[in-house]
């Protein structure tokens, strides 16, 4: 059985994992953990049990670990990449205070635990192309800087305490299901549903600028996949690069239009946004995470488009 704590269960990334991981471990407790504020609702809150779990309270999650006899911790409480450049401190405090006191539970209470990284602990110093698994990590946001100490962090309680601790970096995720929460890739879900809406989108980000992205149907099966992999196959542990397609605003223009005949887009470059997509990789190595635990995504670029599309027609016409 299955008792997993998924901590920012009402975010893009949790929301959809927590219903993800209770279609795989239907007999085991997915406990969606949230703030006061962000209550889980509809689906997410009738399809199993909630619990409130402030990050930067240490006894509140022992207490809920201790409660639902929990095995294994989904950590997902971040401010994403532009938000967290505005709020410094707090990014900080959520993103490494609030990791020391999930990994502290996990020592006492010997569960497993996954937090996500990022592309953005990459920075100008590493390669643009096929960035490897292994190479310098400079960020130049705080972002970044909080995803690089993350992965000491949980590496250290893992070689210092024997905590299960396991990552992937997460390139930009599209998902139809829960908008955008201020990340620097989110261009390239908004264009989706400008394409689907008054059929013309404002890019805050320049052509010609490259980044990894990921579908979020694929993103889940990594989430899910590397806690399930066995550690004796496990070169690495935090964090595995992951990837399955690269683009820059006008390829993914140029494929909406392939169904979207009528779609325009014209180009207001947002500074703060620009700045940090240039920081990061074209394109990742994901060479280590095939070989270590066999990761394989499914979804490339037309394969997302046409599913994004029509989907979002589906909410569309349903409203």
């Amino acid at each position: 059985m299955k008792n997993i704590l998924v901590i920012g269960a009402t975010g893009q990334i949790g929301s959809e994992l927590t219903m993800e991981l209770r279609r795989r471990y239907p007999d085991g407790r997915i406990v969606a953990g949230y703030i006061p504020g962000s209550e889980p609702k509809g689906a997410l809150a009738d399809s199993g049990p909630s619990a409130i779990v402030d990050i930067t309270d240490e006894q509140q999650i022992a207490e809920t670990v201790s409660c639902y006899r929990i095995d294994t911790i989904y950590n997902l409480a971040a401010l994403l990449s532009a938000v967290a450049e505005a709020k410094p401190q707090l990014a900080w405090k959520i993103g490494i205070g609030g990791l020391f006191n999930v990994l502290e539970v996990a020592r006492e209470k010997q569960c497993s635990v996954f937090t996500p990284s990022s592309i953005g602990v990459f920075g100008a110093d590493a390669p643009k192309e096929k960035t490897p698994q292994d190479t310098v990590r400079s960020p130049s946001t705080m972002y970044g800087v909080t995803k690089v100490t993350g992965e000491l962090l949980s590496d250290y309680y893992f070689r210092r305490f024997g905590v299960d601790t396991r990552s992937v970096r997460f390139p930009g995720l599209i998902s139809y299901v829960t908008p955008p929460g201020g990340g620097t890739t989110d261009y390239a879900v908004d264009i989706f549903y400008s394409a689907t809406g008054h059929r013309h989108f404002t890019c805050p980000i320049a052509a010609g600028t490259y980044m990894d992205m990921m579908y979020m149907p694929d993103a889940l099966q990594a989430a899910i996949q590397i806690m399930e992999a066995d550690p004796a196959r496990l070169k690495h542990r935090n964090a595995f690069n992951i990837t399955a397609m690269s683009f820059d605003p006008e390829t993914i223009y140029r494929q909406i239009r392939r169904y979207v005949p009528d779609f325009t887009m014209e180009y207001r470059v947002d500074p703060l946004r620009q700045a940090i997509a240039a920081s990061w990789p074209d394109s990742l190595d994901d060479t280590c995470a095939r070989e270590e635990w066999d990761w394989q995504p499914r979804y490339d670029l037309d394969a997302m488009t046409r599913d994004m599309l029509e989907k979002i027609q589906l909410i569309v016409d349903h409203e």
